[in-house]
């Protein structure tokens, strides 16, 4: 997959994209770039929020990844449609709080580091680098069969 085909989109919404979310798209852009995968993270909220959660952007930089100059998106239908993978982040996303149809979409169920003490924000985030090392190495896996 290394620098090859068209880029593919992985869209990981919750509620507020502020946290879970936010550090999720983080992690794809930062290991894609890293391998020049050709992929790259986006996220958005069905209630998007005022402003990233600071602990969450703490626990980012001290994973060396900046959160600095996000802000939470408004999730909307073109960007579902547009992502090659959707993934919700457990925050209980319904249908009606949902302005998007979400029909390829997979749920990580993740707490929300909303509130939570820097230590639980920390534990969080190695939970969702985890999941988008995963995530990404079965999506190069994919490519690699179909090519």
């Amino acid at each position: 997959m290394k620098g090859q085909g068209a880029m593919k989109t992985v869209l990981f919404v919750c509620v507020h994209n502020a946290g879970r979310s936010q550090m999720a798209q983080a992690f794809v852009n930062a290991f894609a770039a890293e391998h020049h995968y050709p992929i790259r993270g986006l996220s958005a909220g069905t209630e998007a929020g005022e402003r990233v959660n600071p602990l969450a952007a703490q626990a980012m930089a001290e994973a060396g990844i900046s959160l600095e100059g996000q802000k939470p998106t408004q999730l909307t239908q073109e960007m579902a449609d547009a992502a090659d993978r959707i993934i919700t982040m457990g925050c209980g996303v319904a249908a009606t709080s949902c302005p998007a149809r979400m029909h390829r979409s997979e749920d990580w169920g993740l707490d929300d580091p909303a509130g939570q003490p820097i230590e639980k924000v920390r534990e969080i985030r190695d939970q969702i680098r985890r999941r988008v090392e995963e995530l990404i190495a079965d999506m190069v896996r994919t490519k690699e069969r179909a090519d």
